[in-house]
C-alpha cells in the first residue's frame, strides 16, 4: 500500500492531537475532493515496516490521542488488507488510543456483509475502529463550521 502523507500532531481530523495517515487509492472520486492526488493507488511512498513502526511509535507520546486514517480511501479492498495488521498492533499496544477512520463509503450499506466494499477483512478492521466518519464528500453540502467532516451528509459514528 502507498500513502500520500503522514501528519504528526494533527488537530483537524478527529478529537485531540492525532497522528493522521493519508492512504493512497480511491474509487469514490468525490467532486471537489481536497486530496485528488491520492486517488492514484501508486501515489506517494510505499508504506514500509519502517514507516509503520515510526507511525506506531508516534502514539507513545502521552498527548497523542490516537490514529486517524483517511485518504484516498482506506476502505478500498487493497487498503483494508494492509491496514488490518496496523490496527491490530495499535489496539494491542495502546488500549487508550482511539482509531478514527474516514471513508466515502456508507458504513450501513457499502461495508456490511454483502456490501460493495465488504471483504474478508472488513468486520475485524471495523471492530478495531472507535469512530467512523462515513459518506462521500458532496461539495454542495459543504459547510465551513462542520467539525471533523467536509459536508453535512457525512456522519460521525462512534462505535
Amino acid at each position: 500500500m502507498y500513502y500520500g502523507t503522514i501528519k504528526y500532531n494533527d488537530i483537524a481530523n478527529g478529537e485531540g492531537i492525532r497522528t493522521s495517515l493519508f492512504v493512497s487509492g480511491c474509487r469514490v472520486n468525490c467532486k471537489g475532493c481536497f486530496n485528488r492526488e491520492t486517488w492514484d493507488f501508486n501515489y506517494g511512498q510505499e508504506l514500509t515496516e519502517t514507516i509503520v513502526s515510526k507511525l506506531i511509535d508516534s502514539l507513545n507520546s502521552p498527548y497523542i490521542s490516537g490514529l486517524t486514517v483517511l485518504g484516498g480511501e482506506p476502505m478500498e479492498p487493497e487498503n483494508q488488507e494492509a491496514l488490518l495488521p496496523i490496527f491490530r498492533r495499535i489496539k494491542e499496544h495502546f488500549s487508550t488510543k482511539t482509531i478514527w477512520l474516514y471513508t466515502g463509503y456508507l458504513l450501513d450499506q457499502d461495508l456490511i456483509a454483502g456490501g460493495k466494499k465488504h471483504t474478508i477483512y472488513t468486520a475485524e478492521l471495523l471492530s478495531l475502529v472507535d469512530v467512523v466518519v462515513d459518506g462521500p464528500f458532496i461539495s454542495e453540502l459543504s459547510e465551513v463550521g462542520l467539525q471533523f467532516r467536509g459536508s453535512s451528509n457525512q456522519r460521525i459514528i462512534r462505535k
